[in-house]
């Protein structure tokens, strides 16, 4: 049979009748420079998407870091309570008062010291420092004053205070803590008491 007409594409010259099922890679004038730049343009392309990558990660939203627990001294709360019986066995002029340390907030607080300015007056604690006061709760801690000097000791002591040390995660404080009124009236009359008793003797 004779006559001209289209050539027909060769056996394997299509995609599809590639042996591995790839394209098989430019023939010709384009064959050196495909050679040439296939590896380069790859690694390129794989450092962009590292970089990608990398600046969406740098670049994702954070969670906001906690907020620091309070200071000591703002998150307990020093209370009066009123007198108390003192413990046995102390010498005259010795009297009690009982104190609530409630901690408001954060972790627990410890009390390392606790003491009064007050000359001619000496005081101690039940529990002793140092003590932990429960997070989130109160505990009942009992102060007991000796008059030691009566010529020393103000009668009116106008609204005296508590000098104590707090510890907790962040910080360690010196503080003060006024306890009030009723407090103070308490502590000048007992030791009008403890003195009258001492002149009297």
């Amino acid at each position: 049979m004779s006559g001209i007409g289209p050539v027909e594409p060769g056996e394997g010259t299509h995609v599809e009748d590639a042996p591995d099922g790839h394209a098989t890679p430019p023939r010709g004038r384009l064959a050196p420079l495909y050679a040439r730049h296939r590896r380069p343009a790859l690694a390129a392309g794989a450092v962009a998407l590292v970089l990608a990558g990398g600046l969406l990660y740098a670049t994702r939203p954070r969670p906001e870091p906690p907020a620091p627990p309070p200071y000591p001294s703002q998150a307990v709360e020093f209370t009066y309570l009123g007198p108390r019986t003192p413990p046995a066995g102390l010498p005259a002029g010795a009297f009690s008062f009982g104190i609530a340390v409630t901690t408001r907030d954060g972790p627990p607080v410890t009390v390392t010291r606790i003491a009064q300015p007050l000359p001619g007056l000496t005081l101690s604690s039940r529990p002793r420092p140092p003590f932990r006061g429960p997070a989130d709760g109160a505990r009942t801690v009992v102060i007991t004053l000796r008059v030691t000097d009566c010529g020393r000791v103000p009668r009116s002591a106008g609204l005296p205070f508590l000098d104590v040390t707090l510890r907790n995660k962040r910080a360690m404080e010196d503080h003060s803590f006024i306890l009030g009124g009723g407090y103070a009236h308490d502590l000048s009359e007992a030791v009008e008491v403890a003195c009258s008793n001492d002149t009297a003797s």
